[in-house]
């Protein structure tokens, strides 16, 4: 486990016990590294893979606040332990993600939209740096989650966040020998999923979306 990830659990520790309740702000970077005993850096990486479960929000010249009450670790979880479980969760994806991407073309509003595009963009710029870019694409899947505006899919999705990272991160590592094309082409199945939405045809969107989760799941069990 990298010291992000344990900095990561012990603010979700701290959550939990009541410490940093809902709706509270966090400390600085600053006085989490003081507390924590890490770097900045070390930091800024933690609460960057809250605010993509979003556990975190950032809030633009105020600093990070807790968004919602992280799960109890101590509760049991489905976990992917085969191909078989795999399978299943895409069949999931697709019920669930599908959903949400037709009644957020309905429920959306500009900041929505701009959301998702500012969440494409940071994508973009994360795979141009060369990095796994995971974070990036979980966060532009929770914006389009929250333009539903609908706390069932917005925390259904929020809570499934670990398989889809597990999921993309197989994805990638049995797709670098075609990395360059696999990054077009995943772009622009997020291009359509947010234009579709923008332009609020939930027809448009939902195919738009279950077209994105059946090709993930190709990526992994066809090498497409």
């Amino acid at each position: 486990m990298s010291r992000s990830e344990q900095i990561c659990k012990l603010i979700i520790a701290a959550i939990l016990r009541g410490e940093l309740a809902d709706n509270r702000k966090l400390p600085t970077e600053v006085e989490l590294a003081n507390r924590y005993g890490a770097s900045r850096t070390t930091i800024r990486e933690a609460l960057s893979r809250l605010r993509s479960e979003g556990v975190v929000v950032s809030r633009r010249g105020s600093g990070n606040y807790v968004q919602r009450l992280p799960m109890d670790e101590q509760q049991a979880r489905p976990q992917l332990g085969s191909i078989h479980d795999v399978e299943r969760y895409y069949a999931f994806r697709l019920c669930v993600e599908v959903g949400a991407a037709q009644i957020a073309s309905a429920a959306r509003t500009e900041a929505d939209i701009a959301a998702m595009r500012t969440a494409h963009q940071a994508l973009n710029r994360a795979q141009l740096s060369g990095g796994t870019c995971v974070d990036e694409d979980l966060a532009l899947h929770m914006a389009i989650a929250r333009a539903s505006h609908n706390p069932f899919f917005i925390s259904t999705i929020g809570n499934a966040l670990g398989p889809i990272r597990q999921c993309m991160e197989l994805a990638q590592n049995l797709g670098r020998p075609h990395a360059a094309e696999r990054i077009d082409i995943v772009d622009a199945e997020h291009l359509a999923i947010i234009q579709a939405i923008a332009d609020g045809s939930a027809e448009c969107a939902g195919e738009a979306m279950r077209i994105h989760i059946d090709n993930a799941r190709q990526r992994i069990f066809e090498g497409g």
